[in-house]
Order: C-alpha cells, then sequence, then structure tokens
C-alpha cells in the first residue's frame, strides 16, 4: 500500500465510522503534511483518491469537505418469511425487463456496465493472430474443460491471490450463468430446497425456477451481507440442498461481507455438508485497495464452487465463465459434457493472449476509478431529487444502488412512467420470490454516460415524488 492510500484508507475509516460527519472540513493540506510529515503531494494524491471514491468533495478556495450529498442512511436488513416458496419469476422478468433492450433508453435497468468501459478493440485484435497460431489438433483437444492456456492464466490469477486450486477442477464455461446453472444441476433434484440471499439477483430466481426447485431466502445486510444467525436458523429449519450466495458486491445491494464471516459462512456450511456456490462475478469491480477475498479462500473441503466470468469486468458477448467446482468438479464436467460440450475457442483464445499480456490489470484499474466517480454522481443526484424518506446503498464495488423509497411508491408503476421518458429501471419486484420489494429499485450507475445519467436520475427523483404526493392525498 503506498503512502497516499494508507492516509486516504485512513481518512475513510473515519468517515464510515461518522467520527467525521457530512460538512466536516478535511485538514488542510499545510495541516496533513505538518501532522503526519508527509509530503504535500501525498495529501493531495489521498484527497483526490477520496474524491473519486465520492467520499470528499474540494469547496474553492475553502478546503476538503466530507461530501454532505448523499443519502441520510441505508436501507434496513429485509426480514425474509420463514418458509421455502415455489419460484414463479421469469414471466414477471420477461414483461418488465423486455422493453430496456431499447438503445434509445437510458439503460439504468441494465444489468451490465457500458461497452465503452471495456477494450473491445484490442481484444478484437488478438481473436485471428490466436487463431492462426493455433495447433489444428488443440481445436478438440480440451473441448469440455476448456483451452489449456486461459485455464493456467485464471489459476495463476488464483495463485496470485493466494489460493491454490487444482487445474483439474477449473472449467471454462459459456459464461458465469452456465457454470452457476451446472452447479445447481450437479447437487439438486427437483423439489429440493435452496438458500438465497434476500433480496437475491432474479436471474439466480429464474433459474431455480428453471430447474423446479424451491427458493428459502435469507436475512441480507445491505452493507455486510448474509447474515448468519439468519442462514444458521434457515439450515436448522429446512433441507437445503445448497446455497447460492454473493460475498462481493451482491446484485442488487453491492453488499460485502467482511472476510471473518465469510470464512464463518464456509466453516458453518461445511458442517452442515452443504454446498455454496459463490457468485463472484463483481468480484474485480472493487474500489478500495485490494480485491476481497473470495469464500473460496476459506474452503478445506470443497464444498465452495467458485464462479465467475470476464462478462461484467472485460468482455460482454463473449460469453466466457468458469467454475472452480472443489468436490464437485467431476459432476460439473459431465453436466458440461452433456448439455453444451465446449465453450467458443476464439473467444477463449482472445482472452487469454489478452490476460498474458498484463493488459487485464491496467484495464481494471482505469475501470474502477469510472465507476467510483459515477457512483459519486449518482449518490449526489440521488439526495438531491429523490423525495424525503430515501434511503439508499453506498457499495464499495460494483455499480449497481439498492435505492428504499417511501413505502407509498410502486416501483412497478415507477418503472412504466420512467420508460415513457425514455429511462430504465428494475423494480424491486424482480428481486424476491414473493415479489416484496415493492418500493425499492435498482439502478445501474455504470452503464449510461455521465451526461445520461446526470439527465435521468433527477427525472426518476421527480417521478417517484410525484408517486408519493398522490398517494398522500
Amino acid at each position: 500500500m503506498k503512502l497516499y492510500e494508507r492516509y486516504a484508507e485512513e481518512i475513510a475509516d473515519l468517515i464510515r465510522a461518522q467520527v467525521l460527519r457530512p460538512g466536516d472540513r478535511l485538514p488542510s493540506v499545510r495541516q496533513a503534511r505538518r501532522n503526519r510529515q508527509i509530503s504535500a503531494s501525498t495529501v493531495f494524491e489521498a484527497y483526490y483518491l477520496l474524491e473519486a471514491r465520492g467520499l470528499i468533495q474540494a469547496r474553492a478556495r475553502s478546503g476538503y469537505y466530507v461530501n454532505a450529498s448523499q443519502p441520510s442512511s441505508e436501507p434496513g436488513t429485509a426480514r425474509p418469511v420463514a418458509q421455502s416458496a415455489v419460484v414463479e419469476i421469469s414471466d414477471l422478468v420477461f414483461e418488465v425487463l423486455g422493453s430496456t433492450r431499447n438503445p434509445e433508453l437510458a439503460p439504468l435497468g441494465s444489468a451490465f456496465p457500458s461497452p465503452l468501459l471495456f477494450p473491445l478493440e484490442k481484444l478484437a485484435r488478438g481473436l485471428t493472430p490466436a487463431m492462426r497460431r493455433l495447433p489444428p489438433e488443440r481445436l478438440t483437444e480440451y473441448l469440455t474443460i476448456g483451452d489449456e492456456q486461459l485455464r493456467r492464466q485464471i489459476t495463476l490469477r488464483y495463485g496470485i491471490e493466494g489460493l491454490g486450486i487444482a487445474a483439474h477442477e477449473l472449467v471454462i464455461t459459456n459464461g458465469a450463468m452456465e457454470a452457476l446453472n451446472l452447479c445447481l444441476q450437479a447437487v439438486t433434484a427437483p423439489g429440493d430446497v435452496v438458500a438465497v440471499e434476500s433480496p437475491t439477483f432474479y436471474a439466480a430466481l429464474q433459474a431455480l425456477e428453471r430447474l423446479n426447485l424451491r427458493a428459502v431466502e435469507v436475512a441480507t445486510h445491505p452493507r455486510h451481507g448474509i447474515e448468519l444467525d439468519s442462514l444458521a436458523e434457515v439450515l436448522r429449519r429446512h433441507p437445503v440442498k445448497a446455497c447460492w450466495f454473493m460475498p462481493s458486491f451482491q446484485n442488487p445491494l453491492g453488499s460485502l461481507m467482511p472476510q471473518q464471516n465469510r470464512q464463518a459462512l464456509v466453516e458453518l456450511l461445511a458442517q452442515h455438508r452443504v454446498p455454496l456456490i459463490e457468485d463472484d462475478v463483481y468480484g474485480e469491480l472493487y474500489f478500495g485497495l485490494q480485491r476481497p477475498l473470495p469464500a473460496k479462500a476459506y474452503d478445506r473441503q470443497g464444498w465452495v464452487m467458485h464462479c465467475s466470468s470476464f462478462s461484467k469486468n472485460l468482455a460482454p458477448g463473449y460469453r466466457v465463465g468458469w467454475v472452480a467446482a472443489g468436490r464437485f468438479a467431476p459432476q460439473v464436467q459431465r453436466l458440461k459434457l452433456m448439455s453444451t460440450l465446449s465453450t467458443a475457442i476464439p473467444s477463449q483464445l482472445a482472452l487469454a493472449d489478452f490476460l498474458q499480456s498484463g493488459g487485464f490489470d491496467r484495464h481494471l484499474r482505469q475501470m474502477r476509478q469510472t465507476l467510483a466517480e459515477r457512483q459519486a454522481l449518482a449518490l449526489r443526484l440521488i439526495a438531491e431529487h429523490f423525495p424525503p424518506g430515501t434511503r439508499v446503498t453506498r457499495p464499495e464495488g460494483g455499480y449497481f444502488l439498492w435505492a428504499e423509497l417511501p413505502p407509498a411508491v410502486d416501483a412497478l408503476r415507477l418503472q412504466q412512467l420512467a420508460l415513457e421518458q425514455g429511462i430504465s429501471v428494475a423494480p424491486g419486484h424482480l428481486f424476491s420470490a414473493d415479489q416484496r420489494f415493492s418500493h425499492h429499485l435498482r439502478l445501474n450507475y455504470g452503464h449510461p454516460d455521465l451526461a445520461r445519467l446526470a439527465a435521468a436520475l433527477p427525472v426518476i427523483g421527480r417521478l417517484a415524488a410525484g408517486l408519493a404526493a398522490a398517494a398522500s392525498r
């Protein structure tokens, strides 16, 4: 950690602990330099970093202040119903999100960041040379498990993070969704109960619906993720066959499980012999100084199936993901062979070449910076334009905000009104088996350009305020 990063992190900790409150003035550059015995450039670098993360703002000829333009509180922890439930969500998902494919819309309801954030031209340049250099026998040599070079690069990234992933447990898939679905199929049968977060990503609910599985929701804190006491109670009361959780920057909350909680989670599930399907597609999009270690890092018995992909951080549309499936690797490999057989070889080769060149980490640094700046803008606009009583998350990574609106605001009606104004949003109804997050929204601040984001959020706020006012009359 560089000196300016360490100083920035100390200030960020004071802001998170509310020792420094919104509107408080930070030490001047001269004061910080004298008190900390650091250079002026170090202080400036630290303040620039905090400003990019939306934690502070500069005022002309006055100094730096803790950002006051932010909602006063975050949403509370939802307490889900105790029963498991049959999932019937797909019709609503298709109905609500089908219209969001219109490229003219400001896509705050999208599940993907802007394609302009990705080095697509550099990736494309690697496609043809990689295929030219490919020996013919390689086309069929690693069909099911994936290209050897790409698997080596992924295994290397695990190793750098301190995770010893055995080569035989890694399977390349058609995106993370295939990896997650294969894991579900490997450890469940129709009618089984699967534990999910509350709220949870609608694609997880759709997967359960397709496989005729039942969902039981676990209380999930908007900042810290899965509440372990709630999970322990669920495991005691229900015959849970698998858990599908997203410990890093959960969709839609953006929550981040502390490392000690991840370790306790893995140990709890190992005691119950319940597999954890870890959805980690946003893990690389952290705003702090270090990537959070996945739950897989604490897995000693092979009960964690770690799934990820390049779709959210490098190459949307290439449809390349993977799973480190632990003790379930043979079942996942067989299911892959019986279903899609292989992931497209050209996409795998282009990605392997890009990773080997070192371009991935350079790209990620720029992408994280951009997303942090857009989050700061989105939070400021929500604070200024959304109705009183709005509560919103402040994730430490990813590109989603979860907004809890006043109870009188019907998010489905708000979604319809926003569409008429050329804006898509994702209403909270989509993120639970019983559709109970009826006055919540998931907002994607990573997709539109800054101008469209700055124009769209005040409109959504105005529409929400109108619905709240109409309900009170």
